[in-house]
């Protein structure tokens, strides 16, 4: 059997909604789990929503729930005839209500929290599975439609819940029953809590969803359909020459995905190196090539792509009780734990320590607390560049080529890594494209 998911860009009409169900029906001789987000864009506007509501702006959030109503029952209407399109629209209708009532809830109780957070994001991936659901009868594809807060369980970790692995493979396993030319329908990104609370994976977890029913299923592959043919050296958006890769290691697409590659998610590949399950990315625009395959063997050794994340906060802690002391990066590090706040890279010397992060929502009790064990400075606007591949930065000459085309570039930061995979640095914001483009044609271009 196979697991197929389709992003946002995937779904996000009736044109892309027919065009995946074209895909998926192409292989229902391989007893296909089709796993979906939310279409494009609808989450960002439940995430207003959700903001709205819990700042008490009832009527800014049931102004951006109309457009989300309308959105869809046009959607519904191009997609169905008159014989599908009661029923889709009573299902719609239901999860509509569901969320009116949390709005309204939400609203006058001024509460925003990431638990009701999760509650309301959740509501994209539902209303674009029914659509999918009944286009799918309408097609006489045999098709099933499970909810994803049956089968995958999760911490109550809201915003970025982590998957309880055994009892969510039993769930997957004693209700999704996959054969040969049936259909499964279910969403990416959502779950529940053992208490049935919903949660979610964090964005982009759609990935992360399809590898974990892949794991528990034991797929032959996992496709992951996106709007790109597979994973590119570099973002095209910024690199016009960027190419496809055919073929990457597990270890380089994880690189990838953490240091910002937007194809598939951080934790994509995990369950699929367990299982040794290969991961194709595809274009679901473009069905015909090829894509990128992630695979379990280590490639051919050299810089394979170049990946980026902007708006990187930069923490600075100097103490000179460092010098010759143990246990004083255990007391940093047992601050981001207290705060469940990770690190990107790290960097050390005799009296300090010098970190990356993206998620600021706890940064001044973070800063706080650091205070008191060393003197503390912030650098915002900052950009992390990672060149990744197998062997990356085992030759001489790779760290000499780079830092001679940076040579006009202030870099805040550099990481080596743990690993051979990846070679890492910082620099400003405005810096980026410029140092992006430079690199990828001294190392990506034929």
């Amino acid at each position: 059997m196979i697991v197929m998911k389709f992003g946002g860009t995937s779904v996000k009409n009736a044109e892309r909604i027919n065009n995946a169900l074209d895909i998926a029906s192409s292989q229902l001789h391989r007893s296909p789990v089709m796993v979906a987000s939310a279409m494009s864009g609808i989450t960002d506007k439940l995430q207003l929503i959700a903001t709205n509501a819990g700042n008490g702006n009832e009527a800014e959030a049931i102004s951006i729930y109309r457009e989300i109503e309308e959105r869809h029952f046009s959607v519904a209407e191009d997609l169905l005839g008159s014989d599908n399109l009661p029923g889709c629209k009573y299902q719609l209708e239901t999860i509509l209500e569901e969320l009116l009532s949390i709005i309204r809830g939400l609203s006058i109780l001024k509460e925003w929290t990431k638990r009701t957070n999760d509650a309301v994001l959740s509501f994209g991936e539902r209303l674009s599975t029914v659509l999918i659901y009944h286009r799918a009868l309408e097609r006489g594809i045999n098709a099933e439609l499970v909810d994803a807060r049956k089968i995958i369980v999760t911490d109550d970790h809201f915003t970025q819940a982590h998957p309880l692995n055994e009892i969510t493979a039993e769930r997957i396993r004693s209700i999704i029953k996959p054969e040969k030319g049936k259909l499964w329908i279910t969403q990416g990104f959502i779950a529940s809590t053992e208490d049935n609370l919903t949660t979610t994976l964090g964005r982009g977890g759609s990935d992360y969803s399809a590898t974990i029913i892949g794991s528990a299923l034991k797929a032959e592959e996992v496709q992951i359909w996106t709007d790109v043919n597979g994973i590119m050296t570099c973002d095209p958006r910024i690199v016009t020459n960027a190419k496809s890769l055919e073929t990457i290691s597990y270890r380089e697409a994880q690189e990838l995905a953490y240091f910002g590659a937007k194809v598939i998610h951080p934790s994509t590949i995990q369950p699929a190196i367990e299982m040794e399950i290969p991961v194709i990315v595809k274009n679901t625009g473009n069905p015909e090539h090829p894509g990128t395959r992630i695979v379990s063997e280590e490639t051919e050794a050299g810089i394979k792509a170049i990946a980026f994340k902007s708006g990187i906060t930069l923490i600075n802690i100097v103490s000179s009780r460092m010098l010759l002391a143990y246990g004083f990066l255990r007391r940093i590090f047992e601050i981001f734990e207290k705060h469940r706040t990770s690190v990107d890279l790290i960097s050390t010397s005799e009296v300090s320590v010098s970190m990356t992060l993206d998620d600021t929502s706890n940064l001044d009790e973070i800063e706080k607390d650091l205070s008191k064990i060393g003197r503390v400075s912030i650098e915002t606007g900052n950009s992390i560049v990672s060149l990744v591949g197998i062997g990356v930065w085992r030759k001489p000459d790779t760290i000499s080529k780079v830092f001679l085309q940076l040579e006009e570039i202030p870099i805040r930061m550099v990481s080596l890594g743990a690993s051979d995979v990846n070679l890492s640095f910082v620099v400003p914001d405005e810096s980026l494209e410029r140092t992006v483009t430079k690199l990828h044609d001294v190392f990506l271009v034929d």
